[in-house]
Order: C-alpha cells, then sequence, then structure tokens
C-alpha cells in the first residue's frame, strides 16, 4: 500500500455536504472553487488546505485543516455569521464520506470576522480538522 493524499477527496466530499444541504443553499448565491466574473454575494469560497501525515506502523493517515471563506456585503457581520454557522453545523462532528479514506473526525477549529479593504463586503474564514485513514 501506498500513502494516498485525502485532500482532494476531502474537498469533494464537503463540496458535496455543502451543496446538497437546501438550508444553506438558500442563503447563498453558490459555492466555489474559483469564484466567477461578477458573482452575486454571499457566496462560500473553499479555501486552503494543509495535510499532514498521522500514519502508524500498519496505516496511513492523515491530518487535513479544511479552511472555508464566507463572503458577504450586508452591513455588519450577521449575514455572513449565518452562514458560517450554517457550514458549522453541516460539518462538526459529522459523518464525512471520502473516496479511498475513512474519515475519524470532523472538527469545527475556529472562525474570524474579517473586514476586507472594500468597506461593503464582510469576510468570515471558517476552519475544520479532518483526520482519515486510508482505505
Amino acid at each position: 500500500m501506498t500513502a494516498r493524499d485525502a485532500t482532494l477527496a476531502i474537498q469533494t466530499a464537503m463540496y458535496g455536504v455543502a451543496t446538497g444541504d437546501a438550508t444553506l443553499m438558500a442563503l447563498i448565491s453558490g459555492v466555489f472553487d474559483e469564484v466567477p466574473e461578477g458573482q452575486a454575494k454571499p457566496y462560500v469560497v473553499i479555501g486552503e488546505a494543509l495535510a499532514t501525515p498521522d500514519n502508524s506502523h500498519d496505516r496511513y493517515g492523515r491530518e487535513s485543516v479544511a479552511t472555508w471563506h464566507v463572503w458577504s456585503t450586508y452591513q455588519g457581520f450577521s449575514e455572513a455569521l449565518g452562514i458560517a454557522n450554517r457550514l458549522i453545523e453541516i460539518f462538526d462532528h459529522q459523518t464525512l464520506s471520502v473516496a479511498n479514506h475513512t474519515a475519524i473526525s470532523v472538527r469545527f477549529e475556529f472562525l474570524q470576522t474579517l473586514r476586507d479593504p472594500d468597506p461593503d463586503i464582510r469576510h468570515v474564514p471558517v476552519r475544520f480538522r479532518i483526520v482519515t485513514e486510508q482505505v
């Protein structure tokens, strides 16, 4: 058996959960890896990922961090935080079906409210830690 990185499989699984959640999709204009030009806000962007080995003598494992970004033009942070909280509800401590891997845990790590240089834009990164074992 050779080690297989879970990053793309995790991104794909999380995208499927997010786009399959009617409550989340009613709050946003879409979930994107690359945002189309002129896309209306609010939306969610699949952001940065980090993977580190979490191996044992008989298995390949990964501890991965996935950051998602909420973008909004609503005055104040209430809209963006509502969307961020929905992401937390659908991912934190939930089962995730990751191709060629077993997801051991999915945990919310943090969110942060940020003001963009454009005063009309609100940005909330939300980060999750996912532990997987290769099947």
